[in-house]
This record gives C-alpha cells, structure tokens and sequence, in this order.
C-alpha cells in the first residue's frame, strides 16, 4: 500500500512490554499513539513492585528477573534513534545463576564454555565432551528458525516460504526439550540443566517442543543480564523514548470495551468516554481481554468457547520479601531442582501445588545493592505451581501453609531464618495474578506454547477473527518471554505500517530501516 498522508490514530491495551516496543515503533513510523493502561504503574508483569517501610523502599521485579537477548530491544531503540545501552545500564552475570540438584550435586553456570564444561564434569564427565556438539547444534537451529520466530504467521501459505521450508525439517515435532537433548547428555541433572528454562514458556520439559533447546543455548551465547534498577527500569526507559516520542500513555485508565463498526475495531470506551482509532493493539493478557472487551458473537477462531478449550501455561506462587542484612553468600539466581522433577510437573499440569516443589530465587541486591534501603536486601522467591483450571488449589486456605513450607525450604539453598529477618512481604497466588493483574487463570506465561498452539494457531499478530485489531505479547506469535514479546511488536509494527500505509522512516543502524528487513536474531554472537 502506498504511503498515506493522514496521520494513523492508533490506541493500544496495555503497558507493558509489548505495547511499550509496539508503540515506539508505531510513534517512529509517524502514527499518533495513545496507550490505555489499567494499573497506575507500567510494564504489566514487568512492573517494578515496591514495598515502604520505616527502613525505605525496596524494589522487585514483579514478573521477568532474567534479561535475556538484548539485541532485539536495542533493535527497537536503534529503529527510534536511541541506544539501549544509554538508556538502561546492562551487567552481564557470571556466573549467570547457582543450580541445586535435591538429587546431589550443583552447578554454577557461566557462559565460558570451558568453565562451564568443567561444571558439567563434576556431574558427568562424559557429558561435559558434548557441549560444544549441542552449542554448534542449536546455533544452526537459531539460524534455521530466523525465518520463524521472526515473521507473521498469517495462514498456511507462510509455510510455503523456502525459509520457512528449510527450518522445518529441524522442528523434530516427535521430539520434547528432554528427548532431544537426551542425544547430547545422559544425566537427568545436566538435562534439567539445559532445560529449566522451558518454564520461561511456562511448559514441561516433558512436554514443550524440541525447538525450545535453543533457549538455555541463548543463554551461553550471548548471556544473561540484570539490568541496574531491575527490568522495570527499562519499561521506564522504554516510557521515556514513548514521551519524546509524543506518545500519550494514561495511566489508571482501563479500557471498558473495544468499539467496533461491524467486524472492524475503532476505538475504546473507557471512563472518559469513547475514543476513536484507526486501529487497536491488543497488549493485555490475551484471553482475559478477549472474553472481557471483544464481544463473543464477533469472535470466530477465538470464541470464549473454543478459548476455553485451549491450554494455558502453569502460574507461579510468589513471595517478595524485604529483609534485614544482606545475604552475599546467596548468588543473583538461584534454581533448587527437586529429585523428583517429573512428579513435580505432574502435580502442576493437574492444577495443583507441588507437595516438593522446585523454586527460583533472586537475590537481585548482590549485584544492585541500591534495590534496598542500606543495611537491608530484597529476596524475590517464586514456585511454579498449577493454574486456575478446575477445581484447583483453595488458596484462600492454603496459602499460609504453603508460605510457611516455601519459607522452610529455603534452607536448602543456605538461606535460613528468613523469618526473623523479613521487613516488608508481599504474597501473589494464582488467585492475585488473575484477580489483581488480569491473567487469565493466573497463567503467567500465556497459552501454552504446544505445537498446536504455535505459528498460524497461536492467535495472529494481524488478528485474523477481526478488521483493525493487531496483536503483541505473549499470547501472540512468537510467543512468551521478553526478547520474544519484543519480537512479536516489531511483526505487529511492520504489518501496521504496510496495512495503515504508514512510510514508517525507522532509523538506521537498526534492521528495521532495511529494505529487505534482516531480524536482530541473525547477527552473530
């Protein structure tokens, strides 16, 4: 479509992460752009969470703690005429995070290969020869799956592309994270090792796609970073390029309903009364705002019937805890793995509450001391637990119990009378995060990212059930996570642009700028 003269009206659902990228972008390419956002904070699940007390402010990031695959953001800023790394200050970790195995053993994980070699052979010697085969296996995936992760998937003929062709003979459908990493490592402990990260997915690695190996290679590849003030530091740099930008974003104001003219969306009701677009993004929790803003009779493919059918990602029980003193001995990320993984999942994919559970924790102040008042540090613990599917778990009654046995087994990893020290606490259940942040079930990570429910049969970045209504995030394609929720708005933008006629003058050195547009995803390590 040729450029349009008339300034594009965009309104988008959403705060966070995606909706901020989406909406820089979108700003960039000349749109006229206003972001609703509910809460009175932002960046969604990558807000920064902060507790008062008489000792002073402590600051937590609420959702994402791992910051991973920068590249893309900085694709994004370079696309805007800014540079991330002016913006946010990012310290790559290493080691990246302390692995506990209840089984025995640990490992410290570093992204230098012959460190982290040396790591793998204090479990298993002959497993630490076949990292650099599993390092050079799923580089050639990345590489392959470019034209994947990196484009809209808007019907079958995009499988048709040559790209496309020649990355799905890596896809290995009849192949799980485990099995396939089970032709690089015999111990269970090294494969958890290269594998936790499909709960980033909020999946089982008995279960989530051979595909995702490449997300602990990301790891190794091209590192983890904590950004200084936490991520929610860089939703507020994200927000300060949306100002300069001229991006108008209204905090405390939810959106009511999308209004639609026939199947085409046009605008929003919210407490201010209706507001016309051009067209919508859709940022908010994917199912929560469809059943809850997009009437049923005008959804298709994604009826609140066929939406209930679907499967959903596991949540998480979460404590975020102000403490007295430091716990320097403790490392920024902590992953205690539990002997019987396999009944772990189980106990989660039935929608209940672990009774041995793995859990994650950040103790963030090692590295970024000023997240806490002096004298004092903050401890994010978080444990994957069941959805709100079915019955359930009764939280209201549950919650104290699983607290107190949370708390207890923090011991496992060195940290004990936790109790005594806690300043500031707060508490999240599956019941906050779909009561409080809008999630529905409490599914954390998003519909589940099953073969299924990837590519053409996640919901589509240009949604296909409705006219002027675009998608960004986790519930759309690519899928869950931030360097891939980054992705999904960078689609969404460049779809934008050509359906509104947008000449969106994205700047140079960002690949957004090219003529044939190259992802972030193919520049070396």
């Amino acid at each position: 479509m040729p450029p349009h003269s008339k300034t594009r009206s965009i309104g988008i659902v959403g705060a966070g992460p995606g909706g901020l990228a989406a909406a820089m972008l979108l700003a960039q390419a000349g749109a006229d752009v206003t972001i609703y956002e509910s809460k009175d904070r932002l960046g969604g699940r990558s807000a920064t969470l902060t507790q008062d007390s008489e000792r002073g402010r402590f600051r937590f990031d609420m959702g994402p703690t791992f910051f991973l695959y920068p590249r893309v953001l900085a694709d994004i800023f370079a696309a805007c005429g800014r540079v991330l790394e002016d913006e946010v200050e990012l310290m790559r970790l290493d080691p990246q995070y302390h692995l506990i195995f209840e089984a025995g053993g640990e490992m410290h994980a570093t992204p230098d290969l012959e460190r982290m070699a040396a790591e793998i052979a204090r479990l298993n010697p002959h497993d630490a020869l076949a990292l650099p085969r599993f390092m050079a296996e799923n580089r050639t995936k990345l590489a392959a799956f470019r034209p994947v992760l990196e484009n809209a998937f808007n019907s079958m003929r995009d499988y048709l592309r040559p790209d496309v062709l020649r990355s799905l003979r890596l896809l290995r459908p009849h192949r799980t994270v485990d099995t396939d990493l089970a032709s690089h490592f015999d111990d269970e402990r090294v494969r958890l090792a290269f594998s936790f990260q499909s709960k980033y997915l909020g999946m089982s690695p008995f279960r989530c796609p051979s595909l995702f190996t490449i997300l602990s290679f990301m790891e190794y590849e091209f590192g983890v970073f904590h950004p200084k003030g936490g991520t929610g530091a860089v939703m507020a740099a994200m927000a300060d390029v949306a100002s300069d930008l001229g991006i108008k974003i209204r905090l405390s104001e939810p959106v009511e309903t999308i209004l639609f003219e026939g199947r085409r969306a046009v605008g929003v009701r919210t407490a201010r009364g209706d507001i016309r677009h051009d067209a919508m993004v859709v940022n908010a929790d994917f199912a929560d705002a469809m059943t809850k803003l997009v009437p049923d009779r005008l959804r298709r493919r994604w009826s609140d019937r066929r939406i209930a059918g679907k499967k959903f990602s596991c949540s998480t029980f979460m404590l975020y805890l102000g403490l007295d003193g430091a716990s320097d001995d403790i490392a920024h990320h902590t992953i205690y793995l539990s002997k019987d993984y396999r009944r772990n999942v189980a106990e989660i994919e039935a929608g209940e509450a672990p009774s041995d559970p793995s859990f994650y924790v950040q103790n963030a102040c090692v590295t970024d001391p000023d997240l806490a008042p002096r004298g004092c540090s903050t401890l994010y613990v978080l444990v994957p637990v069941g959805n709100r599917h079915g019955e359930g778990v009764d939280w209201a009654n549950e919650q104290a119990r699983y607290r107190a046995m949370t708390l207890k087994r923090l011991e496992r990893i060195g940290l004990r009378d936790v109790e005594r020290r806690i300043v500031t606490e707060k508490m999240l259940t599956p019941v906050g995060w779909e009561r409080d942040m809008s999630i529905h079930r409490g599914a954390t990570f998003n519909l589940a990212h099953s073969l299924n429910q990837m590519l053409h049969r996640r919901p589509r970045n240009r949604f296909e059930d409705l006219d002027g209504l675009y998608l960004v995030g986790g519930g759309t394609h690519p899928g869950s996570g931030l360097p891939v929720i980054f992705e999904s708005a960078r689609i969404t933008a460049r779809l934008m642009a050509e359906d509104l006629g947008m000449d969106p003058h994205w700047s140079a050195p960002s690949k957004m700028a090219l003529p044939d547009y190259e992802p972030a995803l193919a520049e070396p390590a």
